[in-house]
């Protein structure tokens, strides 16, 4: 519940006027979400740009879930990482940027109070979801190249389902214990969200409630669910690059580096932009840098996961062309 916290008896003001008060703030129950300040012309440029980016994520992400699903032989480890990050990549893109879109077309930057949590929400478990899976699939490239011998033991099924639930398990707790927080939070001095969606960040600094508790678990969770998860992609790599500089034959090593170099590429941008935009001070200046930033780990990234993971990947464009095919056919 949006409430003013206020003492009537320290209030020099008027009763009548503090009654009003108090029903103003309870009673408004949305936000504005102050977006990017560019001409009309940019202003199209740029809405011309996240449709066309959420078209390819949504499709992109869509055609990897169907391939994994019709092909058996993409029923590996690596595959079945790739299917859930799809997956999130789908949810979460789909919850900021068709609200976006509808702020650059028409101007309206409302959103009420239940959808703005909801969207963050989502964002928060689908992101926390992300950087798990992602060092879910670290891991499976460094037992794949640095102990091919004990892959199939170790990558079993049930690892695998275990690594899965617990990435959706967090990012679920977790994305619940910030909403409920938020939700108890007043914003009776500003309703304006200084970003193109309800980003916890900017939430945070708009409420008027005592915010140093939900400032020091934002903090513990960049720590452990952010730069915990990008210390072990490192030194996942560091290993696996130190094992594919063993290797002796040429072909050997390009076939090793292309097999991780793509994931490689998502991670670097998704956690290394959404890292800096949680840890940078806040001003004016770096609050438009932000919303630059969260465009590339919320509408660049998963436009490119399909793409490095598909046109990179002989198996999946042969997998695809064998679908075609036999489709085609019928």
């Amino acid at each position: 519940m949006l409430l003013c916290e206020a003492s009537a008896a320290a209030d020099p003001e008027p009763a009548g006027r503090m009654k009003e008060y108090l029903i103003n703030c309870t009673v408004q129950r949305e936000f504005h979400l102050l977006a990017f300040s560019i001409s009309a012309d940019l202003q199209l440029l740029l809405f011309t740009g996240i449709l066309v980016m959420y078209l390819l994520t949504v499709l992109g992400n869509l055609i990897i879930i169907g391939l994994i699903y019709l092909n058996p032989q993409l029923h590996t480890p690596m595959y079945h990482f790739l299917c859930n990050l799809s997956v999130q990549d789908t949810i979460y893109v789909s919850s900021v940027l068709p609200k976006f879109l509808s702020i650059l077309v028409t101007g309206d930057t409302r959103i009420a109070f239940p959808a703005c949590i909801t969207q963050m929400f989502f964002f928060i478990f689908c992101i926390v979801a992300e950087f798990l899976l992602l060092t879910s699939m670290a891991y499976d490239r460094y037992v794949a190249i640095c102990i091919p011998l004990r892959y199939t033991i170790i990558m079993n099924k049930s690892l695998c389902v275990t690594l899965f639930s617990v990435s959706w398990i967090v990012g679920f707790f977790v994305s619940v214990i910030y909403a409920v927080l938020i939700s108890n939070s007043s914003f009776c001095n500003s309703q304006v969200i200084s970003h193109f969606y309800c980003d916890l960040k900017a939430m945070i600094e708009q409420s008027s409630s005592d915010i140093t508790g939900i400032k020091i678990l934002l903090s513990m969770g960049c720590a452990f669910l952010g730069f915990t998860p990008f210390v072990l992609i490192l030194i996942s790599y560091s290993c696996i690059i130190a094992t594919i500089m063993k290797i002796r034959s040429s072909a050997g090593r390009v076939k090793a580096f292309s097999s991780c170099s793509s994931h490689l590429t998502v991670v670097l941008l998704l956690c290394g932009t959404s890292l800096i935009s949680y840890i940078a001070p806040e001003s004016q200046v770096s609050r438009e840098h932000d919303k630059f930033l969260s465009l590339m780990y919320i509408a660049l990234a998963p436009m490119l996961n399909p793409l490095v993971y598909t046109l990179r990947n002989k198996q999946v464009l042969k997998s695809m062309d064998n679908i075609l095919k036999k489709y085609l056919k019928c």
